[in-house]
């Protein structure tokens, strides 16, 4: 029999070797036990329907440049690790949205296979094996619709919470806010409050889903309601917001709420003690935050995304009459150096491999290799092929001249020459967005162009560059790059001019496009105004049949049975500096 020394001692090797920084917290004897307590909290966020270290696109165990794992089957050795070092009774376990979307996985159970009372989502059976105690709702969960939701909600064993998600009566669309009471504190019962707080964007980004369902006021807003009450009721408050840290949006003036104001949060709104950081994508070990209104201090923290990291949140807890916080404070544990979790991957195996089976099925062939690797900086097949699908589609639908837009979504994606399965083509297109066409004048695509333009820095000659020297910080799949389908649509980026007059020679089949009108198809991400694009968010809409792009993809690949590049790629568009080529080196 396995022995209670031999158990920790396997724990501390875990935690040690995933970066575990001691405490003294941790380690410190305390005489009067009755009067102190350590609370631990673990988090979790933008998960993105990742279980296993596996990336379905690649048929292939998960990597990256910095050799990171992914997966909740290797968050959940470190968190039974943790439980097993802290106490399972003094640990919870929370996270900060985005958990059913992003993998061929997470797609599948919800259009393929969808889940049902009794067929449960892979992320609900894996979060309830773990152990969650709460979770905040994120944008993408509404990407499937709320109905796909609200089944996934009934399956968890534990709260999914939003309190800045209204009804249209204005009340809460789910829970605002719970409270865990943790009983063997050495002293009296520690009412710990999580509440959660999803992203005002969702309002834009799934309007389609959303409008006439779902309102989403600010964050900040809906914490001013919800926190003093939560405050009221519990000794420790912590916040689960799918929102950044630092003041940012891409929403434009669309919404009257920031998209990431997490930091701003915890100025503004008394009585948090500490907020679980999502949706931003980026890591921060240990952050604080004084807040205006008392001067405390207000503890962030985010977990880098798909499970590569776990926060591990510490609250040092003094007892006279009543819990007072003494000290708060943050660290992340690395997964890559967890195996995964032998139960978690039990209970999962049979999801995968039904998803790996479907991913590797063959739907045709390809005359060229494409790759969507250098699709940013210069005019590639992948990016045509889309455009020129997208294209097609709405040219049933006018009569007007059609142009397609698109952005480079994968910077891996790649269709090999020969066999064509539906994970070579579905990489080149991994968001769950919907086709639109929209009417706009030429005038209009030239400043959509130019926003889009913002991608690249100012330079002052043609280079050398490496890739990363031209980015200005814009996410890829804000850089659209535009194409014709029966004329070519050509214009230069001239990166040696400021942004707003990069835009050059662009013209329709020779012609510039002056005034002419076009039927232009786009993403219903952009149509609905994300990324805040000039003009497409309010322009007709002359197409919107609820076409998924990356089914439209593997469908027009299984009905032509063949993909040939030279039939559809021509060089659109070139990056220049006054005039002349930008010179990339695709070794950076």
């Amino acid at each position: 029999m396995t022995s209670r020394r031999t158990v920790l001692a396997g724990a501390a090797a875990i935690l040690t070797t995933a970066g575990l920084q001691p405490t003294a917290s941790a380690e410190a004897k305390d005489e009067n036990v009755r009067r102190k307590f350590t609370l631990t909290v673990l988090g979790t966020t933008d998960l993105h329907g990742n279980v296993f270290n596996w990336d379905y696109y690649a048929n292939r165990e998960f990597d990256d440049a910095g050799h990171n794992d992914i997966g909740l089957a290797k968050i959940s050795t470190l968190v039974n690790a943790v439980r097993e070092q802290r106490g399972r009774h003094t640990t919870l376990l929370i996270d900060a949205g985005d958990t059913i979307q992003g993998t061929p996985l997470s797609y599948y159970y919800a259009k393929v296979e969808p889940i049902t009372k009794t067929k449960l989502h892979p992320m609900a059976k894996a979060m309830n094996a773990i152990g969650y105690t709460a979770a905040a709702v994120g944008n993408h969960e509404f990407n499937y619709g709320i109905p796909i939701l609200r089944t996934w909600e009934r399956q968890l064993d534990f709260p999914l919470l939003a309190a800045n998600a209204l009804d249209p009566q204005g009340r809460p669309a789910f829970r605002p806010y719970v409270i865990k009471t943790i009983w063997r504190t050495g002293g009296p019962p520690l009412k710990v409050a999580i509440v959660g707080l999803t992203n005002p964007g969702i309002a834009i980004w799934d309007k389609a889903n959303v409008e006439g369902k779902m309102t989403f006021p600010g964050l900040i807003e809906q914490a001013k309601i919800w926190v003093p009450e939560a405050r009221k009721r519990a000794d420790v408050v912590i916040v689960a917001a799918h929102s950044g840290a630092d003041l940012s949006s891409s929403l434009g003036d669309q919404v009257p709420f920031p998209e990431n104001c997490s930091a701003l949060l915890a100025e503004e709104v008394p009585g948090i003690d500490a907020i679980l950081v999502g949706h931003a994508h980026v890591e921060i070990p240990q952050r604080y935050v004084t807040n205006k209104a008392t001067g405390k201090q207000v503890l962030l923290t985010e977990p880098l995304f798909w499970g590569k990291r776990l926060s591990l949140m510490e609250f040092e807890l003094h007892y006279d009459r009543g819990w007072k916080l003494q000290k708060a404070q943050s660290q992340v544990l690395n997964s890559n150096t967890a195996p995964e979790d032998p139960k978690i991957a039990k209970q999962l195996k049979a999801n995968h491999d039904k998803v790996v089976e479907y991913v590797n099925a063959k739907v045709g062939t390809c005359k060229q290799a494409m790759s969507a690797a250098t699709a940013r900086f210069e005019d590639t097949a992948a990016l045509d092929f889309i455009n020129y699908v997208q294209a097609s589609e709405i040219k049933k639908s006018t009569t007007l001249p059609v142009l397609s837009l698109c952005a480079p979504f994968n910077r891996a994606a790649a269709i090999p020459a020969g066999d064509v399965s539906i994970r070579d083509v579905a990489g080149l297109y991994i968001f769950d967005n919907y086709l639109l066409g929209v009417k706009l004048t030429g005038g209009q695509l030239k400043d959509f162009l130019e926003k889009s333009a913002e991608y690249f820095k100012q330079v002052s000659g043609p280079g050398p560059f490496t890739p990363d020297q031209l980015s200005n910080g814009v996410p890829d799949y804000n850089f659209d790059v535009a194409a014709g389908l029966d004329k070519p649509l050509t214009y230069d980026i001239d990166i040696a001019k400021p942004v707003g007059q990069r835009i050059t020679n662009l013209s329709y089949g020779g012609v510039p496009v002056g005034t002419m009108e076009f039927a232009v198809a786009v993403n219903n991400y952009r149509q609905s105004g994300g990324g805040a694009f000039p003009h497409v968010a309010k322009a007709p809409v002359l197409h919107n049949a609820q076409q998924e792009i990356r089914q439209l993809l593997i469908d027009w690949v299984k009905e032509k049975g063949e993909i040939d590049p030279t039939a559809f790629h021509t060089k659109d568009w070139k990056l220049t500096a006054n005039g002349v080529p930008v010179q990339v080196n695709t070794i950076g």
